[in-house]
């Protein structure tokens, strides 16, 4: 299960753009936190917002955005939620995993946005709480 969040400033989404992880280098996404340990998707999302975004989310304020269900290079569940309010200073808390953030129009996402993030942003704007993307490997 990987769980994203979606930080909305007016019309714009914070997207950040990945470095030195090996997988999908230089493009862009949401804040993400996998989680492999028992712990309820939002809860998750909180916590990763806290240690990589270093932003304090209250629970009222995350609210469910759309779930993705993909298979690209293994099958997994995608959920997605969006924060329109936190405390704190949205920085980059990682570094060596992340080489900047930037704000993006939501229907202007770069080219380089990786594919199931844009899919689901896609399909949750009109309001789809379930899609699914597969790719064939």
């Amino acid at each position: 299960m990987s769980v994203y969040v979606i930080f909305w400033r007016g019309s714009e989404l914070l997207l950040l753009r990945r470095a030195n992880t090996g997988f999908e280098g230089r493009q862009l996404r949401s804040r993400l936190r996998t989680s492999r340990r028992q712990r309820a998707a939002a809860s998750s999302g909180r916590a990763r917002s806290q240690g990589g975004g270093g932003v304090e989310i209250d629970p009222a304020s995350l609210i469910f955005a759309t779930v993705l269900h993909r298979s690209q290079d293994e099958e997994r569940l995608d959920f997605f939620f969006e924060a329109r309010s936190w405390q704190g200073e949205l920085r980059n808390a990682e570094p060596e995993k992340c080489a900047e953030l930037a704000w993006f129009p939501v229907d202007g996402l770069p080219e380089n946005t990786i594919t199931n993030v844009r899919t689901a942003i896609a399909n949750w704007q009109p309001g789809t709480r379930y899609c699914e993307f597969w790719q064939e490997t």
